[in-house]
């Protein structure tokens, strides 16, 4: 009898969920969560035998929590978006449902389940990959999601567990992803550090000025205020200015 654990973020889609399995008398959800740090205690603690888990949930990715499923748990993605569909089945997904999802999918999810082996288990997600200038990158802010060009982010902010994105348009776009993540996958040297909470698009950046001796203001091509470089970024700065062919922007 299937033992399910339901890990989304969405109350309502966790509602649909349990409706949508509640059509099956022999499964029993024993747990749910909605972030990543209940999702960890959870999933060493519940009594389960698969998991369906959102791919994108508060404070990380369902990929984060591969390590922690218990072995031998089979885990069906569950995305209002087709893209991370491969990413999931490189982790021994069982199943990747689209949402809205229908009684038809989670039928055939259901099936799946019971005719995989317990002894195939999820593995740990391979690395996000880089990004490109021409990419698309997908994020979701509060409850809206969307697709934004790379060439058009000017910037990356800190926001302690958020970061805010300083679109072209002038927009800023507030997304639940740390700094450290976007420079993992930014492409460089367009992207580069400038301080500890700022990443900016060198493409985009049209005037640097001096701030005091030691310190850089950078401008940029959009209604945005001017960002500052920190002491310590400078000379790394300075190199990736010149790497990508905008030394003459240099005071």
């Amino acid at each position: 009898m299937p033992k399910v654990l339901l890990i989304d973020d969405e109350p309502h889609s966790r509602r649909d969920l349990r409706n949508l399995l509640s059509a099956y008398p022999d499964v029993t959800i024993t747990g749910e969560a909605a972030t990543v740090d209940d999702a960890r205690p959870l999933l060493r603690t519940a009594d389960y035998t698969a998991v369906f888990l959102d791919v994108q949930l508060i404070g990380g990715t369902g990929f984060d929590l591969v390590p922690d499923l218990k072995p031998g748990t089979r885990t069906v993605f569950v995305s209002a978006h087709d893209h991370f569909a491969l990413r999931a089945f490189e982790v021994n997904a069982l199943d990747y449902l689209l949402k809205p999802v229908s009684a038809a999918r989670i039928a055939g999810a259901l099936q799946r389940l019971e005719a995989q082996p317990r002894g195939v288990t999820a593995v740990p997600a391979p690395p996000e990959a880089a990004l490109t200038l021409d990419d698309r990158v997908f994020v979701r802010s509060g409850t809206t999601t969307r697709f934004v060009p790379v060439a058009t982010i000017c910037a990356v902010k800190s926001c302690e567990n958020y970061t805010e994105l300083l679109l072209l348009s002038g927009e800023r776009v507030l997304v639940l992803r740390t700094l450290k993540s976007w420079e993992g996958v930014l492409p460089e040297p367009a992207f580069t550090r400038i301080h500890r909470q700022a990443i900016v698009n060198l493409a985009r950046v049209t005037k640097i000025e001096r701030a005091g001796e030691e310190e850089l203001l950078f401008h940029l091509d959009a209604p945005h205020p001017a960002l500052p470089a920190s002491r310590r970024q400078i000379a790394e700065v300075r190199d990736r200015l010149k790497a990508a062919g905008l030394g003459g922007l240099l005071p």
